[in-house]
Parts: C-alpha cells; sequence; structure tokens
C-alpha cells in the first residue's frame, strides 16, 4: 500500500471516527436537556413512591410504628412542654395537699 492509499485510508477512519463522536455528542446532549432530566427524576419519584405503597401494604403495622415514632420526634418540643406543665401541676398539687 503506498502513503496516499494509506493517507486516504486514514482520513475516511477519522471522518467515519469523527461521525460517530458527533452522534454521541447529540445523544448526550438529548439525554441532559432539563425536560428529559425532569421527566427522569419524575420518573425515579413515582418509582419510589409506588415502591413504598407496596412495602406498607406488605407491612402496615411497622409502617403505623414508623410514623407515629416520627410525628412524635416533630412533636417532641410541645410535647415536652406538655409534660413539664403537667409535672408542675401535678407537684404543686401534692405539695398543696401536704400543707394544708
Amino acid at each position: 500500500m503506498n502513503r496516499e492509499t494509506a493517507y486516504r485510508a486514514a482520513a475516511q477512519q477519522a471522518e467515519e471516527r469523527k461521525a460517530r463522536f458527533f452522534l454521541s455528542a447529540q445523544a448526550a446532549k438529548a439525554r441532559v436537556t432539563p425536560a428529559r432530566l425532569k421527566q427522569d427524576a419524575k420518573d425515579h419519584v413515582t418509582s419510589a413512591v409506588m415502591d413504598g405503597v407496596v412495602k406498607v401494604r406488605q407491612h402496615p403495622v411497622a409502617a403505623g410504628a414508623g410514623l407515629a415514632a416520627f410525628t412524635l420526634y416533630l412533636a417532641r418540643r410541645p410535647l415536652a412542654a406538655l409534660f413539664r406543665r403537667l409535672h408542675v401541676r401535678l407537684t404543686n398539687r401534692n405539695t398543696e395537699n401536704e400543707d394544708g
């Protein structure tokens, strides 16, 4: 094979690789468009919610206990204040009865 033939083969191969690269770049660009990313995120969230619903239906007691624990965690400060007030009232009532 002479130099000119080798050059033309290399140039042809380079053009093919360049075309494949641009096709890959276009495909990657299409995958990262905001609409596509939004749809992918929406699909993942929907899938996770559906998986969660299935798990809750399989284990309702565990799910209820978990929800109760989470609710108590969220309400820990108001509950602590309530129990403090009740403790003070009960303590004051008991000391009034002892003194009286």
